[in-house]
């Protein structure tokens, strides 16, 4: 394989076992000069169990821009390049996305070295339809959540997201909320000694106590034809307690904001309901 100047090799690194790395990335940390990590602390210990002495430099969210002319610099002087996150791969939901859309500008050639995701490892366990959304890290406050929540609840993939282990029943009560009927996979340190998988539905999901710290990787199932039945006794319950005091179309409209079944079909409940009333 050539390892070739003018390149950043965004490589991705094990997410727990150090031995889960491919022999290519392992080909391309050694051949590279310089290798941007969000913590070289962290990033020392992969590189020593595998015995690589390359330069480290610091490269995360808090200095992605200011770094970003002296990493073009290192382009132009024929250094070649390598990009890694603390764990997994690179990009997704960690810093990067600057530096890529700088060596786009700059016919930088961008070279992808595959390997681990917990996204995908846990997608692959989880017995859910493989068809799925990826969204990361959530809103911490309730407002920006519930929104997104709502926006996101009106699709009928596998959703998966990043969360603090922390913040965990924080987000599963909003989870009750808004994906109900829905089932769960929450991922705790995957490839780890103490890796282990939580299954439930999302409806019995009560406090969970003892996690441990760091993020854990939240698998959350399709909407699947026993959720619309769900859906639609709500629907029923809220139509008849808006249509005491809104005009129809306004009830569809508040129904909406936290319902996940198509307009015209809860436009024809609430006709059929308001009618029911009239006669």
């Amino acid at each position: 394989m050539q390892i070739l100047p003018n390149n950043l090799y965004i490589v991705s690194t094990p997410i727990g076992n150090l031995d889960d790395i491919t022999l290519r990335a392992l080909e391309v940390l050694k051949k590279s000069d310089i290798i941007l990590c969000e913590d070289t602390r962290h990033s020392i210990k992969l590189l020593n169990y595998y015995k690589i002495n390359k330069k480290l430099v610091a490269y995360h969210k808090f200095n992605e821009k200011k770094q970003i002319t002296s990493i073009i610099k290192y382009f132009n002087d024929g250094k070649i390049l390598s990009l890694i996150s603390d764990a997994g791969t690179p990009l997704l939901s960690d810093p990067g996305r600057l530096l890529v859309n700088e060596c786009i500008t700059n016919n930088i050639t961008i070279t992808p070295i595959p390997g681990v995701s917990s996204i995908t490892t846990a997608v692959s366990v989880s017995g859910f339809k493989d068809q799925f959304l990826f969204y990361g890290f959530l809103p911490k406050t309730l407002n920006k959540l519930e929104k997104v929540l709502i926006s996101l609840s009106k699709n009928y993939y596998t959703q998966v997201f990043f969360i603090p282990s922390n913040k965990l029943n924080f987000y599963l009560k909003n989870f009750k909320k808004y994906f109900s009927g829905r089932k769960i996979l929450i991922a705790k340190e995957i490839t780890k000694l103490h890796e282990a998988f939580i299954r439930e539905d999302i409806d019995k999901l009560k406090t969970i106590k003892n996690i441990v710290k760091g993020e854990l990787t939240i698998v959350v199932s399709e909407k699947n034809e026993t959720t619309e039945e769900i859906d639609e006794k709500k629907i029923v319950n809220k139509a008849r307690k808006y249509l005491e005091n809104y005009s129809l179309k306004d009830t569809v409209d508040l129904i909406l904001e936290t319902e996940t079944v198509n307009r015209r079909k809860v436009y024809n409940i609430c006709l059929k309901i308001k009618n029911e009333e009239n006669n």
